[in-house]
């Protein structure tokens, strides 16, 4: 994601509430651990606590732990000698020693080895590190943000991660909410990077989204969040021929064929296009044909989703865990659509 101010964008109040922690926990020199899904935004909020910080003028080092294999991630983050292992050639400070002063950045913190906590834990505990290849530890300054994707409280119950490193490191945990629960914020993110998608194209003004394109993007889960529907809006509107209409076109899967994808209507030879396309799918089951029996979209959409739901949910004999595998959700991703259509029972 581009790194700029304009990326805090929301109105809702689980993303103000998670933006407004970050700034209070920033001039606090302690251990901060950022928790979300992908695509949430986690290094920007470490930007935000690094620079309203009282480190903003030092370096901010980002690392992402699951980048590099096993075997040379300590000797990325505490640095080697010369002829510490095959291949070093020469002395290399690691990212501690590059941050001294300043924030380090631990991302995807969960996919660390045990033997990388063990000496990870030492460094945030005592502020000293050891090169590899050297009996000599040095001194240094740095405030550690880390995030994950993980549940790490699981991952200690399981033995794959250290309670002491999770208590050192957790003095603020901001946890980042997915899209699907930010509420209002598709429509404004998505007239955000609609409109500067149309500056950086040339359009000489931005037309807006139509009704169908606007209820599509209200009805994604977004799997891949704010990441996500960036890309769909850049590309939908990247696609579209006529910059003085309205985009009304959405596909949010660029492997997918066009009806598979989204919604279209950008044209009657696309629509004759799009049909011709979707004949080739298979077809609804006969039950769910009649749930759908109405022409307006919003509610022939609803009454869709809702049946689908119903109906996998009785195959799997209401247990919402096979539901969601079944669907292709996750379990919250799951939970959350049934609590909209009020089947959580």
């Amino acid at each position: 994601m581009e790194r700029d101010s304009h990326q805090f964008i929301g109105q809702s109040s689980a993303f103000l509430d998670a933006v407004e922690r970050a700034s209070r926990a920033a001039p606090l020199n302690r251990p901060v651990l950022v928790v979300g899904e992908r695509g949430t935004g986690k290094e920007l909020i470490a930007e935000r606590l690094h620079r309203l910080s009282s480190r903003w003028d030092g370096p901010l080092v980002t690392i992402n732990c699951a980048a590099l294999p096993e075997t040379l991630i300590e000797a990325e983050l505490f640095g080697h000698e010369a002829g510490a292992f095959t291949g070093a050639t020469r002395a290399r400070e690691g990212r501690f020693e590059e941050a001294d002063g300043g924030t380090l950045f631990l991302d995807e913190l969960g996919t660390l080895s045990m033997g990388a906590q063990e000496r990870l834990l030492r460094a945030v505990e005592y502020g000293e590190v050891t090169r590899i290849g050297s009996s000599r530890p040095m001194r240094v300054d740095v405030r550690i943000v880390a995030a994950t994707n993980e549940h790490l409280p699981n991952m200690v119950d399981k033995g794959r991660f250290r309670a002491d490193l999770l208590d050192r490191l957790c003095f603020e945990v901001i946890t980042l909410p997915p899209l699907r629960v930010r509420e209002g914020d598709v429509e404004v993110l998505s007239e955000y990077y609609g409109r500067r998608m149309a500056a950086e194209l040339g359009w000489a003004g931005w037309p807006g989204f139509g009704a169908l394109a606007t209820q599509a993007l209200e009805n994604h889960l977004w799997p891949g969040n704010v990441r996500e529907l960036r890309n769909v809006v850049e590309r939908a509107v990247y696609r579209w021929a006529d910059p003085e209409q309205p985009v009304d076109y959405i596909q949010f899967d660029p492997f997918d064929s066009p009806w598979r994808g989204g919604v279209a209507a950008s044209s009657p030879a696309q629509v004759q296009s799009d049909n011709q396309a979707a004949s080739a799918e298979p077809r609804v089951s006969s039950d769910l044909s009649q749930a759908i029996d109405v022409t307006d979209f919003r509610e022939a959409t609803e009454k869709y989703e809702k049946a689908v739901l119903e109906q996998a949910l009785a195959k799997c004999r209401y247990n919402q865990r096979q539901t969601a595998k079944a669907l292709n959700l996750s379990y919250d991703q799951l939970r959350h659509t049934l609590k909209k259509h009020d089947l959580l029972g």
